[in-house]
């Protein structure tokens, strides 16, 4: 299976509480709810097919239970095309303290779980979907484990909370397979890594730059 995460984010990186004013309050944010507002049918559209794409999710342990309190026990949120595919197909989540899963088809990931990844992916075809989890994408990130990502970014300054990537962290090159705008300024783009990011190995002239981008030339 090919590893997808895939992210909803402010301008500013921000991924918390996206859903709902109390959804995340964690660290004194009080900005939640920032999703609904700016979302739109295009935006609505490209989710629904990529969770209806998926073969299997996988999770962080605080993504889980958000999304197990609300896709898996809410009547409406069952019935809506990525409750169907939740519910549906397998769930894995990575965590050490998670002992008795109550949403049906979740499997807990303990011990070696880079080793556990890996062997999921060698499996089955398919997409093995990481929705939201922060923790578990900066972790898989930085094992090498993700094959593609998606980054839905919301045209809003958040200002608080947590950020998809850290002030510190592996740092990674990115491939970019696909970028769109919706209607509403919704970008969505598709990445893939690609290995570390190249540096420049020496300083240069901001004045010899400005010659050259004025004369039409490059570097």
């Amino acid at each position: 299976m090919r590893l997808t995460t895939t992210t909803n984010v402010t301008v500013d990186g921000v991924m918390q509480g996206l859903g709902g004013p109390d959804e995340d309050r964690r660290g004194g944010f009080e900005r939640g709810g920032w999703v609904i507002p700016l979302n739109d049918t295009e935006t609505g559209d490209y989710i629904n097919q990529i969770y209806g794409g998926a073969a299997a999710f996988l999770f962080g342990r605080r993504t889980y239970e958000i999304f197990a309190g609300s896709w898996g026990t809410l009547t409406d949120l069952r019935k809506h095309p990525i409750g169907v595919a939740l519910n549906s197909r397998p769930k894995y989540v990575a965590s050490t303290s998670l002992t008795n899963p109550k949403w049906a088809g979740t499997t807990v990931l303990t011990g070696d779980v880079a080793a556990a990844v890996r062997d999921l992916k060698t499996r089955q075809d398919g997409e093995l979907l990481v929705p939201g989890s922060g923790v578990l994408v900066r972790w898989l990130l930085a094992n090498e484990l993700v094959d593609q990502l998606n980054l839905i970014t919301f045209p809003v300054v958040v200002g608080q909370g947590t950020r998809l990537f850290p002030d510190s962290g592996p740092d990674i090159a990115l491939d970019l397979v696909n970028s769109r705008t919706t209607s509403r300024g919704i970008t969505i783009q598709t990445y893939r890594p690609a290995g570390r990011p190249a540096y420049a190995t020496s300083t240069v002239d901001p004045e010899h730059v400005m010659r050259d981008a004025t004369s039409g030339r490059r570097s």
